[in-house]
């Protein structure tokens, strides 16, 4: 069993389910509107989430402690390389505007955990988007609108320009609400400089907003133009989940209650796609 849970967390550790979450949002993107999901987008995503994700969690850690890496950290760090390898390999199979939309998304991953901005305080020195007060989780909600359904649908074969906007829109919105869980566990470890969510309105109202987003959700739901009928009902359903996860959000959850439970409601998404369309 104790086999069992290391493996476990290392598949949380090294990005690999968020990494499957974002390549199951791009796939749903497709289904949503009948077309045909590219394989090379939908593994480029998948691949580019793991090296974009470690890069933001490890950046800097490695660079210090090389010589004192633990055995777990030197692995997520070859998991890392490999993604790196098999993301350039599908990267070659993708179009050029599709590239050039990826690297504009993966530009500002870079720039939200580098330091880059000059700050001039008794003390100069250079900060990150992250690290920019109240901005954190905008910058994580434009990066995977962007990535999961701008550039999967606006260099899809098909004219889409009307139902681009309502999808940014509903997916901005939706990870918007889905970081809240997040937002309210990390309250505790984030600096009050951060200027996060539940720091500035509470966990009550953090609730309450994620609910208001929740019902901007549907509200895009009901105007979206779909090509299946039955991902709209789908849809409510995945909202009605997102409520429920941030409702019952703690400060002092559950270690796999966002990680895992809160993270894998794209995967479901997509399945029930799949599984009811």
């Amino acid at each position: 069993m104790s086999g069992l849970k290391a493996l476990f967390n290392f598949y949380l550790n090294s990005s690999v389910h968020v990494a499957l979450s974002a390549a199951s949002l791009t796939w749903v993107s497709y289904l949503n509107y009948g077309i045909p999901a590219s394989k090379a987008v939908l593994f480029f995503v998948f691949f580019a989430t793991i090296v974009g994700y470690n890069f933001v969690k490890f950046f800097g850690l490695a660079k210090f402690h090389h010589r004192s890496l633990s055995r777990g950290l030197k692995s997520i760090q070859l998991l890392t390389v490999c993604a790196i390898v098999f993301g350039g390999y599908f990267a070659f199979q993708l179009k050029w505007a599709s590239l050039l939309y990826f690297f504009g998304f993966g530009m500002v991953t870079f720039l939200y955990a580098s330091p880059f901005i000059p700050v001039k305080t008794t003390v100069y020195y250079q900060q990150n988007l992250r690290n920019l007060s109240g901005i954190k989780i905008y910058v994580i909600a434009l990066v995977w609108m962007g990535v999961t359904v701008f550039v999967p649908l606006v260099t899809a074969p098909v004219a889409l320009e009307f139902a681009v906007f309502w999808a940014c829109l509903q997916r901005f919105v939706f990870v918007l609400a889905l970081m809240l869980p997040f937002e309210m566990r990390d309250m505790q470890y984030d600096s009050l400089k951060l200027a996060t969510i539940p720091q500035k309105i509470g966990i009550k109202n953090t609730k309450i907003m994620g609910i208001f987003l929740m019902a901007l959700f549907w509200l895009t739901t009901m105007v979206m133009p779909l090509a299946m009928p039955i991902a709209t009902g789908i849809q409510m359903v995945i909202g009605l989940l997102v409520v429920c996860s941030v409702l019952y959000a703690k400060q002092n959850q559950s270690k796999y209650y966002s990680s895992f439970w809160v993270e894998g409601i794209p995967v479901l998404w997509l399945l029930l796609m799949l599984v009811f369309g």
